[in-house]
């Protein structure tokens, strides 16, 4: 009888511990869900992320053009914030009291909301265990005010955390600016979390998971007041941060630097590019900023409003987005289509007749060599209606729109109309004008060769960015082909893209450079070209003058002046392409020069035409503001 008593007892008890258990874990799992997931989010908190620093940039001599500096971000963990004296922590990190409470409520209600499906209620993303930055891109002495008085302030810790840093002022237009990383951003990539930064713009945007480098983990052990009293197994399952490998570019800085200093005070480009390779050498726009402006939340806050509201629109990348109409360096592709298409002969001539189309005076240009040295209009209005209107059909409307479709897939082959796959953002496509085009504006059997001719000399509906005349200049160096133009030269030890090891070849024979070439030399070398003043002793350049009709609103502005070039003439080193907006003068008044200084500073290491560097650099153009 005691035993089955006994046994009563028993099975009561597991019956009722049972059932303990079992409410106890309804609680946990049903009602009790938010506690209990908050605890995981404890268990979670003992791993910690180390962000690695940004990969370090070089141009193409080794010198450093981006780095990273040491900053600190001052953290707040509110569970162990006991007896928080808001007076003296104020004074400590110079706010008031209502400040530093107004900081603790902008980090809670910045971290937004959730919807929760338990409670069917909105709960704050906000966590009291989690750290915060209180005060973020502290410097060295700024820091070290504070840190020696923290003790008294439980919750609040330093951290080391990094910003980038330009040796050069130059190149912003190249290099981009990192900022914060939005919510989107985080959400749709786990790396980010609140307050990392982003590549906003330029290369630090395009490649920005080469340059962001990988996390590192550390596991922290914790005491049951969430103090960290040492590392999880002795560091065995910690993995190091891992900086992205060196960026280094095709960009020689000083030539960057230089070419900024000659386009102070003007609106204008200047594109430079190593034919051989398409390495993009300068990349200048100008006006242009200090890129040190925009590094951190506060410099950010501060000068951002201020450049975006310059009517002088320093951060628009003038040689990736401007499309500008290419004038008479045009020319040089209309000659070449001509002789492909044999339309024209090399030798072949055309009168200088000002009646169909104005020009200025010289002889008659009796060969391609002495239109391109000469840039007469008259002739090349001749060889683009041969062009265009071949008498493939009876309607001259008819033939028009064939021809007109021929002639811009030559100019597709030159990288022309299309955005070139370079690695940078923000690029504009110009415009090569076609029959679908030219339909669409006038309507389809209204328009023949007589209502487009303006596109013979680069004026009209043709539209071109810089960076795609100094790819033109890439070209007629190489004779018919072009690597994409491209800023990074290689990514540690990988070398380019393959895409940039690519070949592009132009429709155009390459037999038929050669006479185009030869005007170009004339151009600078010889009586009758347009660009004398460009001329280097000792350095063979071959160039093409443009002077650009400029309109705004239908009303005529100062002309742009616009020079392309490469050299030297044989087995070229630099190819350029320059433009200086409402100059009032020609291609040969500013931009020739202009341009024959950025290839003596690169070909030879300095510049020795001192007088000619004193007036380009002395002078304020372009209706600057």
């Amino acid at each position: 009888m005691n035993f089955d008593a006994r046994r009563y007892v028993i099975v009561t008890f597991i019956v009722i511990t049972g059932l303990m258990y079992g409410i106890k874990l309804f609680y946990m799992q049903v009602v009790d869900v938010e506690n209990w997931k908050l605890e995981a989010q404890r268990i979670a908190e003992k791993r910690k992320e180390i962000p690695p620093p940004r990969a370090v940039v070089f141009d193409r001599n080794g010198k450093k053009v981006v780095e990273n500096k040491t900053y600190y971000n001052l953290m707040m963990v509110e569970e162990d914030m006991v007896g928080l004296d808001t007076v003296a922590f104020g004074k400590l990190v110079g706010m008031t009291k209502d400040e530093v409470l107004a900081r603790i409520d902008e980090i809670k209600f910045g971290e937004g909301k959730y919807y929760n499906p338990h409670t069917k209620k909105k709960q704050t993303n906000y966590q009291r265990i989690r750290p915060y930055p209180f005060l973020k891109e502290l410097t060295a002495d700024e820091m070290s005010k504070i840190v020696p008085h923290l003790d008294r302030f439980p919750g609040f810790y330093e951290e080391i955390t990094s910003m980038r840093n330009y040796p050069y002022a130059s190149g912003a237009n190249i290099l981009g600016y990192l900022a914060e990383a939005t919510q989107a951003e985080i959400d749709n990539d786990k790396f980010y979390k609140r307050a990392d930064k982003i590549g906003r713009a330029g290369i630090e945007r395009f490649y920005e998971v080469e340059f962001r480098g990988e996390k590192g983990v550390k596991y922290i052990v914790t005491s049951a007041r969430q103090n960290n009293v040492g590392s999880f197994e002795d560091g065995k399952y910690d993995t190091t941060a891992v900086q992205g490998d060196g960026i280094i570019l095709g960009l020689d800085i000083e030539l960057q630097a230089y070419g900024e200093k000659l386009l102070q005070n003007k609106k204008g480009c200047i594109v430079a590019i190593e034919p051989s390779t398409g390495e993009i050498l300068a990349m200048v726009s100008s006006p242009s900023y200090d890129p040190n402006l925009l590094v951190g939340r506060k410099n950010i806050n501060k000068n951002y409003p201020k450049l975006v509201e310059d009517p002088n629109i320093p951060l628009f990348p003038r040689p990736l987005a401007s499309e500008y109409m290419p004038g008479s360096t045009f020319k040089l592709i209309q000659a070449l289509i001509g002789m492909q298409e044999e339309v024209i002969s090399h030798d072949s001539g055309f009168p200088c007749n000002k009646s169909i189309v104005g020009c200025h005076n010289h002889p008659n240009a009796q060969s391609v060599t002495q239109a391109v040295q000469y840039s007469c209009n008259p002739y090349f209005y001749a060889v683009t209606r041969r062009i265009i209107q071949q008498g493939k059909v009876k309607s001259s409307f008819r033939d028009s729109e064939i021809g007109i479709d021929i002639w811009a897939n030559y100019m597709h082959s030159f990288g022309l109309g299309l955005k070139l796959n370079t690695d940078i953002t923000g690029l504009r496509a110009g415009n090569i004008p076609d029959s679908k085009y030219y339909n669409k504006w006038y309507g389809k059997g209204n328009w023949k060769f007589s209502t487009i001719r303006s596109i013979s000399i680069g004026q009209g509906e043709v539209q071109l960015t810089p960076l795609q005349l100094a790819n033109v200049a890439a070209i007629m160096a190489n004779r018919g082909w072009y690597y994409t133009p491209h800023f990074v030269k290689s990514i540690g030890d990988r070398g380019p893209r393959i895409d940039y090891t690519i070949k592009n070849k132009t429709l155009v024979d390459r037999k038929y450079f050669g006479y185009v070439v030869e005007g170009m030399r004339r151009v600078v070398h010889e009586p009758g070209g347009t660009a004398a003043m460009a001329r280097i002793p000792n350095i063979v350049m071959c160039g093409k003058t443009g002077t650009v009709e400029n309109y705004i609103h239908g009303v005529k502005q100062k002309n742009h002046s616009v020079f392309i070039a490469f050299a030297p003439m044989n087995n070229p080193k630099i190819a350029i392409a320059v433009f200086i907006e409402n100059t009032g003068g020609g291609g040969g008044t500013w931009a020739a020069p202009a341009a024959s200084l950025v290839i003596e500073k690169y070909i030879t290491g300095e510049v020795k035409s001192i007088e000619k560097e004193k007036r380009i650099m002395d002078a304020e153009l372009s209706n600057w503001k």
